[in-house]
Parts: C-alpha cells; sequence; structure tokens
C-alpha cells in the first residue's frame, strides 16, 4: 500500500511540472506575438507619418471660367508636355459625319426651286456645305461634315468645321478660342457660328428636327448666322449661370446683314445703277444668357441683338437698308429619371429694316422709302420615352410681315405656318435614325400659296472623336 501511494505521488509531481512549462511556453508564444503586432503598428505608424502630405483639390467654381478650362484640358496638356517630338502628341480630333435622306413631297423638283417666302426669302443659287437640306425628292446626300479639334499651346484652342456636298465644299467654321483669360473672359476670333439665339449656334446633325424653323430660314438664312469676325464673352460669377457676349463681325449674311454693294440695270434701256459697299465690320451682336434648376427642372434663357446694314439685289430692283434683329429663346427641360426627358424650346425672332428702295420703272430709277417690320416664332416639345426612343412636335409661325414702300402699305400675306412630327430611333449615340412628317403653308408663286407637303427619312451617321454638343 505504502508503494503504492509513492508512485502516484511521483506521478503527480511529474505531471504537475509538465503542465507548468506547458503554460509559460504558452506565455512566452503570446508575448512573442504581441511584440510582433507593436513592431507592425510602429512601422506603419512610421510610414504614415513619412508620407507627404496630400492637399485637398476642390473642383473649380463654375464662375472661373479659367479654373475650368485648366482642369478640362490638363490631360491632353500632359500628353503634349511629355514628349514634344512625339508626333500622335500633336493629331488633332477628328470626326466625320455623314447625313443622308430619302424625301418624298407633293411639289416637283424644279418647282419647288421656284417657290418664295414674299418679301421674305427666295433661294439663293450659291449654296454649298449644309444649304438647302433635303432638298430633292428621292434620295439626297445633304452633307458630311469633317471636324478638327486641337489644342495649340496652353493658351489657344483651335476648331474647324468643313462640310462637303455634291457641288463642292467649304470651311463653314474656323477659329481659335482662349482657354485661360483672366476674369471669366473667352475671347474667339476666326469664322464660326454666331451665338445669336438658341439654334443658330447648333450645327444641323445636333437639331431635334431635319430642317431648321421657318423664323431661322427667313432672318439668318439657309445656313443660318455665319460670319468672320470676333467674339468676346464673360462668365459672371453668380451661383447660377450667367453668360454675357458681345460680337463683332463682317455682316455678309444674305438675308439680314450683306456689306457688299450692288448693280442694277434697266432691262429696257440697259441703264445701270451703283451702289457701293458698306465699311466693314458691318455686323455688331450681343447676347445674354442665363440658365438654373428646380429641381429635376432645366432653365434656360437668352436675349439677342443684332445690328447692320443690309444690301441686297435681285433682278432690276435693290435695297438698302439698316436691319434690328431682336431675338428670344427659351429651353425647359424635364429630367424624369437618368434616360427618359421632356423638352420644351422656343424662339422668337423679330426683325426691324429701314431704308431704300432702288427699281427701274416707266422708263427710269425710282428710289422710294421701305420699312419691314417682321416676326416669326416656333416651339417645339421633343421627350425621349426609352434610350434610343425620341419623338417630337414643332410649330412654326410668321406671324407678322408688313412691309411700307414709299409710304404706302404693301400687300404682303402674314400668319405663314410650319407643323411637323418626328420620331427617331438611336442605335447607338453614333447613328440615327428619323422620320420626319409635316406640311409647310408659307410658300408662294405668282401670288398663290402653294403647301409643301413631305415625308422626309433621315439617316445620320457620326465616326470619330467628335466633342459633347452643349445643352
Amino acid at each position: 500500500m505504502r508503494n503504492t501511494l509513492l508512485i502516484l505521488g511521483i506521478f503527480s509531481l511529474s505531471f504537475a511540472q509538465e503542465n507548468l512549462q506547458e503554460l509559460r511556453r504558452q506565455l512566452e508564444e503570446q508575448r512573442r506575438l504581441i511584440r510582433e503586432l507593436e513592431k507592425k503598428i510602429e512601422t506603419l505608424e512610421k510610414s504614415q507619418q513619412a508620407k507627404p502630405e496630400v492637399k485637398e483639390t476642390t473642383r473649380p467654381s463654375p464662375a472661373d471660367r479659367s479654373l475650368q478650362l485648366r482642369s478640362k484640358f490638363e490631360d491632353r496638356l500632359k500628353a503634349y508636355q511629355v514628349s514634344p517630338f512625339k508626333q500622335t502628341a500633336f493629331l488633332p480630333d477628328i470626326s466625320f459625319i455623314l447625313d443622308f435622306s430619302a424625301v418624298g413631297r407633293n411639289r416637283k423638283d424644279e418647282e419647288y426651286k421656284e417657290l418664295k417666302i414674299p418679301r421674305l426669302w427666295h433661294r439663293h443659287d450659291d449654296e454649298h456645305g449644309h444649304g438647302l437640306l433635303n432638298e430633292r425628292r428621292g434620295f439626297n446626300l445633304n452633307y458630311g461634315e469633317l471636324y478638327l479639334y486641337a489644342p495649340v499651346d496652353p493658351y489657344f484652342d483651335l476648331y474647324a468645321t468643313i462640310p462637303f456636298s455634291e457641288d463642292g465644299a467649304k470651311v463653314e467654321e474656323a477659329y481659335a478660342v482662349t482657354r485661360g483669360l483672366p476674369g471669366g473672359f473667352q475671347l474667339k476670333v476666326g469664322k464660326f457660328r454666331s451665338s445669336f439665339g438658341r439654334l443658330n449656334a447648333q450645327h444641323p446633325h445636333a437639331w431635334d428636327f431635319a430642317h431648321q424653323p421657318l423664323p431661322n430660314k427667313v432672318f439668318l438664312g439657309d445656313d443660318g448666322l455665319v460670319e468672320k469676325g470676333i467674339g468676346i464673352n464673360w462668365l459672371a460669377p453668380t451661383p447660377f449661370y450667367l453668360l454675357l457676349g458681345a460680337e463683332v463681325l463682317q455682316g455678309e449674311n444674305e438675308q439680314s446683314f450683306g456689306y457688299k454693294g450692288f448693280e442694277i440695270e434697266d432691262p429696257n434701256t440697259h441703264n445701270t445703277f451703283k451702289v457701293e459697299d458698306k465699311p466693314v465690320p458691318n455686323l455688331y451682336l450681343g447676347y445674354v444668357k442665363t440658365s438654373f434648376d428646380l429641381g429635376n427642372l432645366s432653365l434656360l434663357a437668352g436675349l439677342s441683338y443684332a445690328q447692320g446694314k443690309h444690301r441686297h439685289a435681285h433682278d432690276d430692283h435693290g435695297l438698302d437698308a439698316k436691319t434690328k434683329l431682336y431675338g428670344l429663346d427659351l429651353t425647359a427641360r424635364y429630367q424624369i429619371d437618368s434616360v427618359r426627358y421632356i423638352a420644351l424650346q422656343g424662339e422668337y425672332m423679330f426683325r426691324d429694316q429701314d431704308g431704300t428702295e432702288y427699281e427701274f420703272e416707266n422708263g427710269g430709277l425710282e428710289q422710294k422709302g421701305v420699312n419691314k417690320k417682321q416676326s416669326g416664332f416656333y416651339a417645339q416639345l421633343v421627350g425621349r420615352f426609352h434610350k434610343q426612343w425620341r419623338a417630337g412636335l414643332r410649330y412654326e409661325l410668321i406671324n407678322k410681315n408688313d412691309v411700307k414702300v414709299g409710304g404706302n402699305k404693301v400687300s404682303t400675306p402674314d400668319n405663314l405656318p410650319a407643323y411637323y412630327a418626328m420620331i427617331e430611333y438611336s442605335p447607338t449615340e453614333f447613328s440615327r435614325i428619323r422620320l420626319q412628317v409635316g406640311e409647310n403653308r408659307a410658300f408662294y408663286e405668282n401670288g398663290k400659296r402653294k403647301p409643301v407637303k413631305e415625308v422626309i427619312l433621315q439617316f445620320n451617321f457620326a465616326i470619330g472623336a467628335h466633342g459633347a454638343h452643349p445643352f
């Protein structure tokens, strides 16, 4: 019995010693892990202390155009500065746009070319580029438009637009824009689409319908107000968008502003009368534009004014007058969600012309004072109801066409309307198929109204790098 107790005691003592050693080993292991964690923490703290402080960057204020432009083109400038002799760094953005259409019309092409809007518009035979879109029945290659853009240096950007037609090509736009003037100013020089109104500054492929509205056609011409000159605008430092601008232009517009003189001839005696060119620049223009948001509703409004001389001759009569043109535009766009929206857009224009009309009558030249007060507007409603589908309606009206010659009112038609509906499908942002139907009741021939009913199936395609269109 005594031996048994001795053996149990020895065994218990041995087990206790082994358990104590295991506890000590585990404690040492935990201490080692703690030391390793402390070293890692210390290393991370040192690395963060050594890391340079990152300054917070703020997005340029909308009121500071200089900061906006520098931020916008910073990456492009780096590409130029990395390797000044690398050819790819100097390649401009290039895009090409093709506009093609199939037209059905109730007037033959020969008759359609002779139609006029009395005392407001008639066809010009020297149209190139965009000119008269969808001109012929059947198929029309309306234009191919080459677009170029590149930074010149840290101070200027250069843009060019060259439309091609089957009759030829021309430089529609070629201008440079400053990118960093202080105080929110921006300068533009060259040949460019004037910022008068809303639609004039847009290229045809950005229009919501296949052709421009009646007021733009009769007051600004088929190509719009595209002039050589200089423009400056100022983005005011206000909490909302406020842009003020002025342009000094050559004044070569065929509809309202033309500095070139003319010569008319008496068809009976062949005597001629000549009016000399007006001094240039001939066209002065100013505008103010503002925009603000009310929840999902965005509003854009503008006021425009243009003034210049107008000289124009046709057959045996000519006009030498001073033109004042007023414009008001409003766009309201409600964003339903990230894709769907409804947009209401409209413009009103009023033209006041005062001058002298020359005409050979009764075997001699007659000079009569002439005054024209003419106005018109359009209103359109366009909605995107699917990512690839849009539809719209547009109503156009020349509501005033008052003309006095020699103090006597001339019988001229007014209340000249046109109305159109369209639906379009865009597989991607680079292609568009549009179906448009409508009727134009503003055209006349030999004193009789000649309504033009038409159906247009329009195809528009774009390739290459092209900047986003403004809202």
